[in-house]
């Protein structure tokens, strides 16, 4: 199953951990741009890379 991804979701690449977290900008079909805390705005790929959504619930507090 396909996850749709939207402006302002929360993300982390699992295989990518050191990339930190993630803000989706902008998603058409399976590219999808995020602004990751420690590698700035990369566009991905969701067809070839997964990313897991976090919960606000999911974040430390701080």
């Amino acid at each position: 199953m396909e996850l749709e991804f939207v402006p302002g979701a929360l993300v982390v690449n699992p295989d990518e951990v050191e990339w930190g977290i993630g803000q989706v900008q902008s998603a058409v079909g399976t590219k999808v741009t995020v602004n990751f805390e420690n590698m700035g705005k990369i566009v991905i790929n969701t067809a070839v890379v997964h990313l897991d959504v976090i919960a606000l619930d999911d974040l430390p507090e701080g």
